[in-house]
């Protein structure tokens, strides 16, 4: 029986522009996929691609909870999240890429990261991304992927999706998939009771919410998720499920 395969958009293999990426929170994965993201650029501008160009979102505002498991220093607190690590990154890479310290309200770009905690916020980026199927008119704001990041203490999750469906090449050896369903495709939310527990008061306290390497182990995960689609141009993966107790990873198969 012949293998299902995804194989990724042209446009992100040889786009006219570097390939715009939004990234949704820059807390615990947030973060850790921004520095992935760094150098996955680095790599890609010296493999002779534009790389890419990254917007990140986040209202918040470093505290010392978040010292430790996020990538903040304690010269960093009381400062937008965003405005810190966008600002840390462009010194360092030499990047031009943008930090808003706002809420995320569906600017379109290429690709669109989420490492949001809630429920309502995927399902209101659901609602505005997944009705605007694509013309296949490409440009900078041409919506094609969609990677989010979700967890517990111990157990998380990454799924990639498409928005619409990706045009695919005919092959013998493969069977092409062309749609990839997003999160909110795949979970019913409805059923699931979400309870704000309000920030953390201290590392401690975040520590008993959320495994100290929870999140860089995540970032590591749809990162390399996001390199499949760059260098090998297709993927027979959409996703991963992580257990951190018992050090376990189920991919999410086509």
């Amino acid at each position: 029986m012949k293998e299902k395969m995804h194989f990724t958009d042209t446009y992100l293999l040889n786009p006219t522009h570097p390939i715009t990426v939004n990234l949704v929170g820059c807390g615990g994965t947030g973060s850790q996929m921004l520095t992935a993201l760094s150098r996955m650029n680095h790599t890609l501008l010296a493999l002779g691609h534009p790389g890419l160009h990254i917007t990140a979102f986040d209202p918040d505002y470093v505290s010392e909870a978040n010292l430790g498991r996020q990538l903040f220093s304690i010269s960093d607190t009381g400062l937008n999240k965003a405005v810190v690590l966008i600002s840390r990154i462009n010194r360092f890479f030499s990047t031009a890429w943008e930090a808003v310290p706002d809420i995320y309200r569906n600017e379109p770009a290429n690709i669109l990261i989420t490492c949001t905690d809630t429920i309502k916020s995927r399902t209101n980026i659901a609602r505005n991304l997944l009705r605007k199927q694509n013309n296949r008119g490409y440009d900078f704001s041409t919506q094609l992927y969609w990677l989010d990041f979700g967890n517990t203490k111990n157990t998380g999750q990454v799924i990639l999706g498409t928005v619409g469906k990706i045009r695919q090449p005919s092959s013998k050896k493969y069977i092409p998939i062309g749609k990839l369903p997003c999160v909110t495709e795949c979970f019913d939310f409805r059923k699931i009771d979400e309870k704000d527990s309000g920030p953390s008061c201290s590392l401690a306290e975040a520590i008993e919410q959320q495994d100290l390497f929870i999140n860089s182990t995540l970032a590591n995960i749809g990162s390399k998720l996001l390199w499949k689609l760059f260098r090998e141009g297709m993927t027979n993966q959409r996703g991963a499920f992580l257990n951190m107790n018992k050090l376990n990873l189920n991919p999410i198969l086509l």
